[in-house]
């Protein structure tokens, strides 16, 4: 079980972003931005929220977490082996031919609760596995990540308008927000602000932080003592290509693996800076 070891966030968190970055550029891929974005809040929910048994990753009372954008698969697979969940060596064949470890999350993997790639499919998914834990009467709670690009998907609106009707308050939704999209900026594609007044009068209880500070993280993600009757929002301002100087804010490393040399420089700030 998770709190049967102890787990630094920090310490976590520089491990699975050098893990990550060179499973991407082993395998000459992309998506590294949006993963060093998610790191830090990977790192707390691993470390200080879920409930899990890394012996036992199917237990049912296990907290569900699903990665809705999961083009940012090799940072959750990193989390995974992480915690022993599964092993080092297993990720080497990371999106390789044959391999069961996608290039998108892939439920064939122990740990992985749902499959995602096409963004908008992760909340409404979190709000049937919340329904479900409540009709049930069960204690255990849903936990899911969505990127900029997956709030401008219908479908994640009609989650949320679901969740907040049902009141699903074991359902917390965590946006990663790092303003960049593919290929731009998401201001430019299409504005979605003022996004915490959107969830406010969709009927859920929001709250900002600084998707980089674990304190705050830890803060806005522990379960609430009683019930709100409301589903969670936690609005994470965060950075694509966090910790790497040269793939902070640009755009460009939502697709571009780094090569050797820039491995070399990246693992070298995420030791440094992290």
């Amino acid at each position: 079980m998770k709190d049967e070891i102890a787990l630094n966030s920090r310490e976590f968190k520089r491990a699975i972003a050098s893990k990550t970055l060179k499973l991407i550029s082993g395998a000459n891929t992309s998506h590294i931005g949006g993963c060093l974005s998610v790191a830090d809040i990977l790192a707390v929910l691993f470390c200080d929220i879920l409930r899990y048994d890394s012996k036992k990753p199917q237990c049912k009372d296990r907290d569900r977490l699903l990665l809705s954008k999961g083009h940012a698969c090799a940072i959750l697979y990193a989390a995974l082996a992480q915690v022993g969940i599964i092993k080092d060596e297993e990720l080497q064949s990371f999106a390789k031919d044959g391999s069961l470890f996608l290039a998108h999350t892939s439920h064939l993997i122990p740990g992985i609760e749902f499959s995602t790639g096409s963004l908008g499919h992760g909340l409404p998914v979190a709000c049937g596995m919340a329904l479900a834990a409540r009709r049930q009467q069960a204690s255990w709670r849903s936990y899911v990540i969505v990127g900029d690009g997956d709030l401008n998907e219908g479908s994640s609106w009609e989650a949320i308008f679901f969740a907040a009707h049902h009141k699903l308050d074991n359902l917390t939704l965590i946006v990663d927000h790092n303003k960049i999209y593919s290929a731009d900026r998401v201001e430019t594609v299409v504005n979605m602000m003022p996004l915490v007044d959107k969830f406010s009068a969709s009927g859920w209880k929001v709250c900002e932080v600084d998707g980089h500070d674990h304190q705050a993280l830890k803060k806005a993600l522990a379960p609430p003592s009683v019930s709100t009757n409301s589903p969670r929002c936690v609005v994470a301002h965060t950075i694509k290509g966090k910790g790497v100087s040269f793939m902070e804010n640009n755009g460009l490393w939502h697709y571009r693996p780094p090569n050797p040399q820039q491995l070399a420089q990246a693992l070298l700030e995420i030791e440094e800076k992290s």
